[in-house]
């Protein structure tokens, strides 16, 4: 396929980025930032993204005297030679000359092309060449500005070895994007995951903006995905399938997990101190039962003189986890099934799990305390196997990631050291278990905990300290600042990290579509395995 030449070379730098002054033939309002280009060097191929436009004069009298464009004739002739675009790329990646030297793949940039080295629209051989082609560790997420049809694939292998993040304002796609990357995981069978779906997003059925609905996970891949419900009514409501009932005792609540509400809850550190005091005093599985089993004044003044702690911090306290109380998956004695057991099972087995909140998704308090407890459970399992295995990788468990949303709730700097999920972000790879966060607010995420995720893929932010967050730490932020503040409301993320060659702008590919279920492995000849509720036998798109 033939690339449209877009012009030259004829200044710049590698760190201020290239100036491209582009050809009179190519229309400049087609020249958008966040394109995909390609330099042809005496003895490299230079590849980059257009991270500004500009006009352009070569004699400063045209500002002060236009000549009459109004005549076609003059018109031609000044275009291009009096008055022209420029195009600033920023070179990202190189590939040799050699064959044997591109064995390896491209490589970071390191040097620039010559005065005047043509430049052109990337091709799709060129993409292909950089982000490879959609195969057993790649998948197609989407195509670049302008390039409808072209698939830029994202290296899943590399993904799963450290927690990302997905981020945009509300109603830009991050739901879209992350229904795609679990497939993916799935279909390419990398990792496993556990995906907390605090809105129902991702079970059985999705949502559109407009109302109608997609195919969740467990449609998609029936065999293959057990969906657990916190809210079972919601889901018979929903007509829905779903595999396990989940519920926590008082006793699996610890003091940690009180800490992490303490925002929440409005406790003070007073109250917090409290909570561990009561926990040394009645023991781990007691503590809760008997804080909340204290009624009237005399009964918790009773109590503060047991843990010898302030009565009235004592009895703000309880007031503050009565709350737990109307949680209808909380009880006061240990389930007969432990979720937490149930759920590494599944996934040891290689099963995908989804725990769908149901009403309890509006309920901030309640997907803090669930997801923070299950996940520091599974977490300390995943320690135990892997330091068990010792190196032995027949032995070790499958990869997990692990899907939180709101995740600046989990990983503010006040409380990012004391959360499993900060500990999670710093480990990295250590112990198997990486984190997908999915967030609007990327500025309320600990600085240090944003620096560990491997690969960022940002939708349209409108608040400058989210852009400022997103792009922290990143080589070439003030381009990519101008390339993400372009973008355009829905469909449209800057993608860059550790599983892409370089930074790309990307249209992200459709899903709700017939065929964008067969792309991604709709395996509707599969039976369901049975369920604790109804089945939707609703075809919702055919």
């Amino acid at each position: 396929m033939e690339s449209t030449h877009l012009g030259m070379v004829i200044g710049g730098s590698l760190e201020r980025g290239l100036e491209v002054k582009l050809n009179p033939a190519f229309p400049l309002e087609e020249a958008h930032v966040g394109s995909f280009v390609a330099i042809q060097g005496q003895s490299s191929r230079y590849f980059g993204i257009i991270s500004d436009v500009s006009l352009e004069a070569s004699d400063s009298s045209m500002r002060s005297a236009p000549p009459d464009v109004d005549d076609p004739f003059i018109a031609q002739i000044v275009s291009g030679t009096g008055v022209y675009g420029v195009a600033t790329v920023s070179p990202q990646l190189t590939l040799g000359g050699d064959a044997f030297e591109n064995l390896e793949g491209p490589k970071p940039a390191r040097s620039i092309p010559a005065h005047f080295a043509p430049v052109y629209l990337a091709s799709e051989e060129d993409v292909s060449a950089i982000f490879g082609t959609d195969d057993e560790r790649h998948i197609w997420i989407g195509s670049p500005l302008d390039m409808e049809g072209t698939q830029v694939c994202l290296d899943l292998e590399e993904f799963v070895k450290r927690s990302n993040g997905i981020f945009g304002k509300s109603g830009t796609g991050k739901t879209f994007l992350t229904r795609i990357l679990l497939a993916g995981i799935l279909q390419k069978n990398v990792a496993v995951n556990l995906v907390f779906d605090m809105h129902s997003e991702y079970g059985w059925q999705g949502t559109l903006e407009g109302g109608s609905g997609v195919k969740g996970l467990k449609q998609l891949f029936p065999a293959q995905v057990a969906v657990f419900s916190l809210d079972p009514e919601s889901s018979r409501r929903r007509e829905v399938s779903w595999d396990v009932d989940v519920k926590i005792g008082y006793g699996e609540i610890e003091p940690e997990d009180i800490e992490i509400l303490a925002e929440a809850l409005n406790i003070t550190p007073q109250g917090v101190t409290a909570v561990y005091a009561l926990a040394k005093k009645f023991g781990q599985e007691h503590w809760l039962e008997k804080l909340l089993g204290s009624n009237g004044r005399d009964e918790i003044s009773k109590l503060a003189e047991d843990v010898t702690e302030n009565f009235q911090v004592l009895l703000t306290l309880h007031r503050r986890l009565r709350n737990l109380s109307r949680m209808g998956f909380l009880q006061r004695n240990l389930p007969q099934v432990n979720a937490v057991d149930r759920i590494l099972k599944y996934l040891g087995d290689g099963q995908h799990v989804v725990l769908e909140f149901g009403r309890y998704g509006n309920e901030l308090m309640a997907y803090i305390l669930v997801a923070n407890l299950l996940t520091r459970r599974i977490h300390q399992q995943y320690v135990r196997k892997t330091e068990t295995a010792m190196g032995d990788r027949f032995q070790e468990p499958r990869p997990l990631v692990i899907t939180i949303e709101e995740a600046h709730r989990f990983l503010t700097p006040a409380v990012a050291s004391q959360t499993i999920f900060g500990t999670i972000a710093r480990e990295m790879r250590k112990y198997k278990v990486a984190l997908l966060v999915v967030d609007q607010r990327p500025s309320g995420i600990d600085e240090e905990v944003l620096s560990q995720l491997g690969t960022r893929m940002t939708y349209l932010l409108d608040n400058d300290r989210d852009v400022d967050a997103v792009l922290s730490g990143t080589s070439g932020a003030r381009e990519l600042r101008r390339v993400l503040s372009r973008l355009d409301s829905r469909q449209q993320a800057l993608m860059f990290g550790h599983a892409l060659p370089m930074p790309v702008v990307v249209k992200t590919r459709e899903y709700g579509t017939k065929e964008s279920y067969e792309e991604l492995g709709l395996q509707s000849n599969r039976a369901i395995p049975k369920s604790e509720g109804k089945i939707d036998n609703r075809d919702l798109f055919g």
